[in-house]
């Protein structure tokens, strides 16, 4: 349905454009009062020789003298029945390259420099002079002087006269087609030159290389509708911005670019742009470029107009059998893009015939060129192609992100299932690394004193009471190891509520009171399961020591913050034995008290006398 609709729209715009033309072109119906003036005597003056004869109009300058400039005057004479006492107009299609224009001896216009060539160019828009009725007599003379230069299209046309409105009429109509309609293609081409330049410098791509790559079909649109603006506007100023003949020069260079650029244009949009021909082709569209300098200088300055002529002829031919290539690959089978462009190709053909026929082969002088409008539909088609390469980009940019879609939700189902294996392993690491403390504990512990215990009773000197002592601290010592599991991270109040538990009776037994002096603690934070452990062991080596060696009868455990804020705790073990030299005391329950707490980055103070010993452990 896409491309039947699009097919359909280019065709009802050919259709329509080509009805319009064809009305444009064809002859108006004149009313009755107006008069048509062919006949006029000349007297033409060309390199300081001045012919004179009767003539026909319209007089078409290049076709009479080719490749020559001169001064033209033409005497038309009429008659009128009676002297109308309405407004009377003049109609000029065509004249110049600059003029005067008299009725009767009286001067109605003037345009231009007479005796100097070259200058600014007024044949190219039509003329309409209002001629008051007392000008007019039943015998009438029109004297028209131009001067014409090389390749400039002077001349002289068909004059129309008669009532103002019926005259402004036909005048009105082909300003419309000639002038104003040029304005609208200028202005279109302009802008859709500018959006192709645009779109040219904006769409980048990178190459595999790191070169920045870019369309070429969008450039060669881009020089296309800018050189046909050039071309085109040229029509509507009278002036040119450098002097004549190298403006002209110009202007045949603009066409050249625009034939090219519209091949190469067509090239692109087929895909033909790597092809071996497609490359030899802009090399002939390179020559053709250096050619049309060289033509337009051997025309319009050295007055050579076939050089001009050779020139069209190869552009043509070249544009014919290109033409011919697209249109029948088209037909055997093509992309929507190549159809329409071959569509548009076929339709410019046919209308640049028909200017070729009307403005090289035929006699006619004034009318209006219809590839102007004829080409708007490249325009139109570049439109076209943009917003079928839009939607396609659009389509593919959404197949890609629900691919994209797709990868990144199979990617996050394989990242949380690697997450669970993770997870997974980190708790067996963590179960493997509980299993080994525990293990290690029961052998720093209980296995030390079970290993204490067996010394003893091979030595055979200990007592049973000795033996008995060091089994119940492994039993303990085991027994605070799996208490050791479940204590809150850097709850220091569970950690001595549960040693009490667990050894306050034996202390009882052993007739050792216990003091208890501990106050409500804040978490320490950093301290992990680990140190809390540390920690633990440290304690029951303080309490192991006081309840082997100190020989006291009151145990006090003291506990409390360092600062009013809470932060920190101090931890004190305090009897009332027989004290100990401190200098002296190398065991190596004291050296383990110490390895302890440097681990858990806390200090540990020793002090003793006699009836009272103090172990303080800093927590900060």
């Amino acid at each position: 349905m896409t491309i039947r609709r699009a097919l359909r729209c280019l065709l009802c715009w050919a259709f329509g454009l080509g009805l319009a033309c064809a009305a444009a072109q064809a002859p108006a119906q004149t009313p009755a009062p107006t008069l048509d003036l062919r006949a006029a005597h000349a007297s033409v003056t060309v390199n300081g020789q001045t012919r004179q004869r009767a003539v026909s109009l319209p007089y078409h300058w290049d076709r009479q003298h080719p490749g020559l400039a001169g001064v033209a005057t033409f005497e038309l004479p009429f008659e009128l029945l009676t002297v109308p006492t309405e407004p009377y107009a003049l109609y000029l299609p065509r004249l110049g390259n600059v003029y005067e224009i008299w009725l009767n001896g009286t001067l109605l216009q003037a345009k231009g420099d007479l005796p100097h060539g070259n200058g600014a160019d007024y044949a190219k828009a039509p003329r309409l002079i209002e001629i008051v009725p007392s000008l007019l007599r039943t015998h009438n003379v029109f004297r028209v002087h131009i001067r014409a230069d090389v390749g400039r299209r002077g001349g002289l046309a068909p004059l129309t006269l008669g009532p103002r409105a019926q005259v402004q009429a036909l005048y009105q109509h082909d300003y419309d087609w000639r002038i104003t309609g040029s304005l609208a293609v200028v202005i279109f081409s302009l802008l859709i030159g500018v959006v192709a330049l645009a779109l040219w410098a904006t769409q980048v791509d990178v190459s595999a290389s790191g070169w920045l790559k870019r369309d070429p079909l969008y450039l060669f649109a881009a020089l296309a509708e800018l050189s046909w603006t050039l071309r085109i506007g040229d029509t509507l100023v009278a002036h040119s911005p450098i002097a004549w003949p190298w403006w002209g020069i110009v202007g045949l260079l603009a066409a050249t670019v625009w034939v090219s650029s519209m091949m190469l244009f067509c090239v692109e949009v087929a895909g033909w742009g790597r092809l071996t021909a497609a490359i030899w082709l802009r090399r002939w569209f390179g020559l053709l470029l250096a050619a049309s300098v060289a033509a337009g200088a051997a025309a319009l300055v050295g007055g050579f107009p076939l050089a001009m002529t050779l020139l069209y002829a190869a552009l043509g031919l070249t544009a014919l059998i290109f033409s011919s290539l697209f249109i029948w690959q088209a037909a055997r089978g093509a992309s929507l893009a190549h159809r329409l462009v071959a569509l548009v190709l076929l339709w410019n053909t046919l209308v640049g015939l028909r200017d070729l026929y009307v403005f090289r082969i035929s006699q006619g002088y004034g009318g209006n060129t219809l590839m102007r409008y004829s080409s708007v539909l490249f325009g139109v088609t570049l439109g076209c192609i943009v917003i079928m390469r839009f939607r396609a980009a659009s389509a593919q940019a959404r197949d890609l992100n629900a691919n994209l879609l797709a990868r990144v939700a199979h990617k996050e189902q394989e990242l949380a299932q690697s997450y669970q294996r993770l997870e997974q392993l980190a708790r067996e690491q963590e179960r493997g690394a509980e299993r080994s403390r525990i293990l290690r504990d029961m052998h720093d512990g209980v296995g030390s004193h079970i290993s204490t215990a067996i010394r003893q009773m091979a030595s055979g000197r200990a007592s049973s009471g000795e033996v008995l002592h060091t089994l119940r601290d492994a039993l303990d010592q085991l027994k605070l190891s799996i208490d050791a599991m479940n204590l809150p991270p850097g709850d220091i109040n569970a950690l001595l509520a549960n040693t009490r538990y667990r050894l306050e009776p034996r202390f009882l037994a052993c007739n050792i009171s216990w003091l208890w002096n501990v106050e409500l603690l804040e978490t320490v934070i950093r301290l992990d399961a680990s140190a809390m452990r540390q920690l633990q062991f440290m304690l029951f080596e303080a309490l192991s020591n006081v309840l082997q060696h100190a020989q006291a009868s009151v145990l006090q455990i003291a506990a409390s913050p360092l600062s009013a804020a809470g932060n920190g705790v101090r931890l004190q073990i305090i009897d009332n034995g027989r004290g100990f030299d401190v200098s002296r005391a190398k065991s190596r329950g004291l050296l383990s008290m110490q390895e302890r707490a440097h681990a858990i980055d806390a200090a540990l103070k020793l002090t003793s006398a006699p009836g009272r010993t103090v172990l303080e452990i800093t927590i900060e």
